[in-house]
């Protein structure tokens, strides 16, 4: 879920105290108490949001799981592509402090357009030419209304559908490819869905890298409480999350889709407030550089919110492309992406293709060899996230529909709720695997980052298998037990805690002095794709819905586990591979650890 790597210090420890006003918490510079909660709040906004948007955009908007995924994927692109612009504006114009309160005033903003939904979209289906209403009961169950009759929508293992009469024949079948089922939206609400997740995109960009930023502002240089710190921060997003991801989806069945996104807003504005009154409190942190001639705050927030549209534009573009032509072969593949695909993978296979050709031409041959390390374990990064976050997408849509969500039949979750098991598990493996490493460091037997690389990739594709396994065990109603989905978070939290800490704090050891920043952009490039590749996938799994219900469960139990064991054993399979290559990989970064 976190990536506590993005404030990674190299810095040595030393006895240097807080340059802060000498007032403390919990042995740190008191000002770290409000940031703390800042990020909690924000994360608290974030994760409850994301808790909700799947589920949201196919059950009140009705769209298809093929167009819910890839819009899904291509906004979490965004939300990490954003942060590299925001950050640069930050360092060279705004401050930091300005930044984190004009991006938390956007994404209040953005929260609370997401309230506005409007009506459900009205399903129908087109058979042959003709469009018929379709109407669903309390139980879920689909009826296409055909004159005076509600024939029942049963999707079969053939693709075809079967439309059954109230007295349990089948009134007519009709054959794969046939039954095109699709739903009327508000236009305007729609494009507000659309406005408020663009909104959202440029708000995160201004937020995120630099509230991180801040936080490092309170240490001086060489400060050995530093790191320390940093992990109390990110604790607060672990703790934010945990809240709204289990708060937002139960107002959000019990009230309506706008009292979840309400209270994500309400979480933000309180994120807003804590540094806006700040007062004082944060003087002299995060203030804008000195010696500029003039002030350009306001130029860059109109920029930014000229810069909406944009995102509106690339959203609309993404949802309506094309599917690309069977044995168009991969070139006719790349042709047909969307804008934003087209953007982030030739962006990416860019760099990994001209920043090495560059280092082997500046560089020696030990700098040529350590870049080339941090660009192979970060293409292997593209390949864990990808897969790690389906959480929000196909996991999701496994919860809610071939999940049995009791526990101890005592309180049924909601689907949203189930992505609640991630930050469960890292706040309760954190200090165990902290001591772990620590105790191997001791030995000299702790993992390398490599090999760390290749367990966490193994991990997650395991944690899908374990899933697969779970489907051999589900009931007649085609439902697994909730402990085997949590089960998978577990395995993926563990996973995470071997790849998460290690990534920038790496890139910052193996980079060439003078492309220190480029390689930070490309990694988190690499997030960016992988948040988009994972859509692509999520949409592999895409099932058939009729009013944003499924047609057949057995169909999408089989169509779940048979993508998630594809990937699964992928994902093993990449992880064995870098294992292998990990010695070669570790002779290349000249013992940086």
């Amino acid at each position: 879920m976190v990536n506590p790597d993005a404030d990674a210090t190299t810095e040595p420890a030393s006895p240097h105290v807080s340059r802060s006003d000498g007032d403390t918490w919990f042995g740190h510079p008191r000002q770290l108490a409000r940031l703390f909660s800042t990020e909690a709040m924000e994360r608290f906004g974030y994760y409850g949001m994301r808790a909700l948007l799947t589920l949201y955009l196919t059950q009140h908007f009705l769209f298809s799981d093929q167009t819910t995924n890839g819009l899904y994927g291509g906004f979490t692109a965004l939300v990490y592509l954003t942060p590299l612009v925001g950050g640069l504006l930050a360092d060279r114009y705004l401050g930091s402090k300005k930044s984190v309160k004009f991006g938390a005033i956007l994404m209040s903003i953005a929260y609370f357009t997401l309230c506005f939904g409007g009506q459900t979209a009205k399903p129908y289906a087109v058979i042959d030419g003709s469009r018929y209403e379709v109407v669903i009961d309390d139980a879920k169950q689909q009826y296409l209304v055909d004159g005076a009759q509600k024939l029942a929508i049963k999707g079969q293992e053939d693709g075809s559908v079967a439309l059954v009469a109230p007295d349990g024949s089948v009134a007519r079948t009709v054959a794969k490819g046939g039954f095109k089922a699709d739903a009327d939206r508000d236009p305007f609400h729609t494009t507000l869905m659309l406005v408020a997740l663009s909104l959202l995109t440029v708000g995160n960009g201004f937020f995120k890298p630099n509230i991180s930023t801040i936080v490092g502002a309170l240490y001086a240089p060489g400060d050995r409480r530093r790191d320390a710190g940093f992990t109390i921060f990110y604790m607060g997003i672990n703790l934010g999350s945990l809240g709204s991801q289990f708060l937002c989806p139960i107002l959000a069945v019990a009230f309506g889709w706008w009292a979840g996104f309400g209270l994500a807003a309400i979480g933000m504005l309180v994120s807003w407030a804590l540094i806006q009154f700040a007062g004082e409190k944060l003087a002299g942190y995060g203030e804008p550089p000195e010696g500029q001639e003039k002030d350009r705050a306001l130029l860059i927030y109109a920029c930014a919110l000229a810069a909406v549209p944009v995102g509106w534009f690339l959203f609309v573009n993404l949802m309506n492309s094309p599917v690309p032509e069977a044995g168009a072969g991969f070139l006719g593949y790349l042709f047909s992406l969307p804008l934003m695909g087209k953007v982030l993978f030739g962006t990416f296979l860019a760099s990994v293709i001209l920043i090495p050709l560059w280092a082997l031409k500046v560089g020696n041959r030990v700098e040529f060899q350590m870049m080339m390390a941090s660009i192979v374990l970060i293409v292997f990064n593209v390949v864990f996230w990808t897969l790690f976050e389906q959480a929000g997408s196909s996991l999701t849509l496994f919860a809610d529909r071939n999940t049995d969500l009791w526990i101890f039949g005592l309180y049924k979750m909601e689907a949203g709720q189930t992505q609640i098991f991630n930050p469960i598990c890292i706040v309760l493996l954190a200090p165990f695997f902290s001591i772990l490493w620590n105790a191997l460091g001791r030995r000299g037997l702790e993992p390398s980052i490599p090999i760390k690389f290749a367990i966490a990739l193994a991990g997650v594709g395991l944690g899908f298998l374990a899933l697969v396994w779970g489907t051999n065990f589900a009931g007649a109603d085609f439902k697994v037990s909730i402990w085997w989905l949590a089960l998978l978070y577990l395995i993926h939290s563990m996973a995470e805690l071997c790849i998460s800490p290690v990534g920038l704090s790496m890139i910052t050891k193996l980079s060439i002095a003078r492309v220190v920043g480029l390689m930070m952009g490309v990694w988190f490039l690499s997030i960016s794709c992988a948040q988009y590749v994972a859509g692509i996938v999520a949409q592999v799994a895409s099932v058939e819905t009729v009013g944003g219900q499924v047609t057949n469960l057995k169909v999408s139990l089989e169509t779940y586990a048979g993508v998630f064991q594809t990937i699964g054993l992928a994902s093993v399979a990449i992880g064995a591979v870098l294992l292998v290559l990990s010695p070669v990989i570790k002779k290349w970064m000249h013992g940086v650890q």
